[in-house]
């Protein structure tokens, strides 16, 4: 026997990282301000005025989370030119996949044909698609996954109540996915992040899912509730300074941006953010908010699909994502588009 201690083989992994292909999912239906409305005794006026949101997508039966999340992520395997079964890890940000065991990512890992990928879950709520750029990043530096899928998918209309004028008219429904992977130069910058628990029931449920067990069950299924103003003053001074460390961190000032992308939440917020950052004229600034609502999770990989589609920002550009919400949690970094 040795006197000396074993010592162990590091992972290996290569220098750098980046989005190497995005792809997105949209329900068929579209719903209007105008059939929001009438429930929470407002108008259409009202509700572009408040959130710059003129219609949101809502999910039908068999759109579920897997079903919409291996579609997105179908088209982001696509895009990136990667087989499957080299995808290492998969991840899904999620908040509304109401079944906890097993993780969901597991069922869309199986629905892609990632037979050879670890699969688990993010709950970061509406930041859970930049936590995950950031943990996929490091796994692909680190060694333990050549290629990861990351998904964000969401059902929010199962989770709101309809019934409640500071929130229904926000939310809607989709799935948008990234494969992250090798890169010969930086494509994922210092990710700047953060939560501040002291304010966890700013963004929250009505209740427990344990309510619903035993005597004293609840008239209604536990659903989202929002303080609006107080998470508008957050969002719009507490993002600003995340962003401008991440932009710093990453050794780039706005000017070099070809794309602001940050979590459709509200148009309000969009540009109040794009105005204090100083973001010049001519960088893309993703509204996805107006036609999709805010879409949690799904909301920053499904505007940056949007922008690369539409030309409006290119590919190997760089973009400031930002995202943000319950907990309250914030995960901010720049990242080159695929």
């Amino acid at each position: 026997m040795s006197d000396q201690n074993p010592v162990l083989r590091p992972p290996v992994g290569p220098a750098h990282a980046r989005i190497l292909g995005v792809g997105g999912y949209r329900p068929a239906r579209a719903v209007t301000n105008d059939e929001i409305a009438p429930r929470i005794n407002s108008s259409d006026e009202w509700i572009r005025e408040r959130s710059g949101i003129v219609q949101r997508r809502f999910a039908d039966a068999e759109e579920t989370v897997p079903h919409m999340g291996a579609a997105a992520a179908g088209k982001a395997l696509a895009q990136a030119g990667i087989a499957p079964e080299n995808v290492g890890a998969v991840m899904v940000a999620t908040s509304t996949h109401f079944k906890q065991i097993p993780a969901v990512a597991t069922e869309i890992a199986y629905k892609v044909g990632a037979v050879n990928a670890a699969a688990f879950d993010i709950s970061a709520a509406c930041a859970g698609f930049t936590h995950g750029v950031a943990l996929a990043g490091d796994m692909v530096r680190g060694g333990s996954a050549d290629y990861v899928l990351l998904v964000g998918a969401e059902r929010m209309s199962d989770l709101i109540d309809h019934d409640d004028r500071s929130s229904a008219f926000l939310f809607g429904d989709g799935a948008g996915a990234a494969v992250i992977g090798p890169s010969p130069t930086p494509g994922i910058g210092t990710v700047v992040w953060g939560a501040d628990g002291s304010q966890r029931e700013v963004i929250d449920q009505t209740s427990s899912w344990l309510d619903l067990r035993g005597p004293g069950v609840p008239d209604r299924f536990p659903a989202l509730t929002m303080q609006g103003p107080t998470v508008f003053r957050w969002a719009v001074y507490e993002m600003a300074k995340a962003a401008q460390q991440a932009l710093d961190a990453a050794g780039i000032t706005s000017d070099q941006l070809a794309a602001f992308i940050p979590h459709q939440a509200n148009l309000r917020i969009i540009e109040t953010l794009a105005r204090t950052l100083k973001v010049p004229a001519g960088v893309a600034i993703a509204r996805d908010v107006v036609d999709s609502g805010n879409t949690s999770a799904a909301s920053i990989p499904l505007a940056m699909e949007r922008l690369l589609e539409t030309g409006q920002a290119p590919s190997g550009g760089l973009a400031l994502t930002i995202g943000f919400g319950a907990g309250l949690s914030y995960a901010v970094q720049v990242i080159t588009l695929p």
